[in-house]
């Protein structure tokens, strides 16, 4: 049996899970986060099945975070290092470099250094994960697991701006695309679902969202851009606008470049037109006849079946949508009223499975010609199964 622990490092926080992985069985058997890194009040949490623990520790940097989480882990399921056999790594921007997950190696570190340029608040804290269990733990392989990677299969013609072919060739400017992992990990799941890899639409929805059209089991577009501000409407992100809005704000309301990303990346979205971010504040509220509500529930509905229709016409066809994240997996009213309105394709809702939570639920009727699933991600297993795919 081998043990693969996997790390998502923040700026100042470190989330982790380990696994048991023995033949093609992947089990989650601890998960917890390092939170508040260099900041005062700085913990470390570790969960067995029902048993949570909060270790109040200072953390001024990642070395020590993960020095904390692996004597966490050295409390229960871990009886010496010596039983670790490798540690993956989600990082956020691979660029063009990365087409796929890959081993760490001094050259592989440099590169994702010199694509912080396109991820300045996360490639750097991604590397510092990486650097601290190289220093902790030498002769442990390690797997970087790229978000971007999964949407490389994108031809030019979807990743392509219409901006001056400088932009692209020199500056790197094109539609990269996110959350790739959880992506890649529904549509699979999708496609055992219905005995084929297909054309699949999956719809990444939490507070950052997104949804990606999938043929054969490869990216053909993705509704994030060369940053997560494009696409959908999300909890504080505005989605896609008239790309001259910024300028016409900080002109004419004399706003810095800081404070206009402030207010695209954090003030927008739902929160923008309600006041709430959390879409269970928003259901309760569209429920209870607050127009705010209601109207950003109609946008944001609105966003979704707009790009699910496009990437139909892309596709040429649909076989499957798929529901992802928190809002995806949670949002039964958001599901009712996509689907409602995808009705022109021959779908009908499961209400009784559209009410149900946590697992993994067909939310069409039998008789239905497009399939609609809701599929509970599992980033940490994608990223366990490629560590064990490239470390041994």
């Amino acid at each position: 049996m081998k043990k693969i622990l996997v790390l998502n490092s923040g700026s100042s926080s470190l989330k982790y899970q380990l696994f048991n992985v023995e033949n093609e069985s992947y089990e989650p058997v601890a998960k917890g986060v390092a939170d508040r890194i260099g900041i005062e009040g700085s913990n470390v949490t570790l969960k067995i099945g029902d048993n949570k623990q909060t270790k109040m520790v200072a953390l001024p940097t990642h070395t020590e975070a993960i020095k904390e989480v692996i004597n966490f882990l050295l409390s229960g399921p871990l009886k010496s290092m010596d039983e670790l056999s490798a540690v993956g790594h989600r990082v956020v921007h691979g660029g063009e470099v990365f087409k796929d997950s890959a081993l760490v190696t001094p050259d592989v570190i440099q590169k994702i250094e010199d694509l912080s340029e396109l991820a300045p608040l996360h490639n750097p804290a991604n590397v510092l994960g990486i650097r601290a269990v190289e220093a902790l733990l030498p002769n442990i392989p390690q797997v970087v697991v790229f978000d971007t990677a999964f949407h490389q299969s994108m031809k030019k013609e979807a990743f392509l701006y219409a901006l001056p072919k400088e932009q692209y060739e020199k500056f790197k400017i094109r539609r990269y695309g996110f959350h790739g992992t959880s992506h890649a990990y529904v549509a699979a799941e999708a496609a055992n679902l219905i005995g084929k890899q297909g054309k699949i639409i999956t719809c990444h929805l939490g507070n950052g969202a997104s949804i990606s059209a999938i043929n054969n089991g490869k990216c053909v577009d993705t509704s994030m851009g060369f940053t997560p501000l494009a696409g959908v409407i999300m909890g504080t992100r505005s989605g896609d606008i008239d790309p001259y809005i910024p300028l016409h704000i900080m002109k004419s309301q004399n706003k810095t470049v800081d404070e206009v990303t402030t207010l695209l990346n954090k003030q927008s979205g739902m929160f923008g037109i309600c006041g709430y971010s959390d879409n269970r504040d928003v259901e309760t509220r569209y429920l209870n006849g607050e127009q705010d509500s209601i109207d950003a529930m109609n946008a944001y509905v609105h966003t979704l079946l707009r790009f699910i229709g496009g990437y139909i016409a892309v596709l040429g066809g649909v076989d499957a949508i798929v529901f992802t994240a928190g809002v995806g997996e949670n949002g039964s009213i958001i599901r009712k009223l996509v689907v409602e309105r995808l009705g022109y394709l021959g779908i009908k809702l499961n209400e009784e499975n559209n009410n149900k939570r946590g697992q993994t639920l067909e939310i069409s009727t039998p008789e239905s010609r497009v399939k609609v699933f809701v599929i509970p991600t599992d980033e940490e297993l994608m990223i366990a199964k490629d560590t064990m795919r490239l470390a041994f």
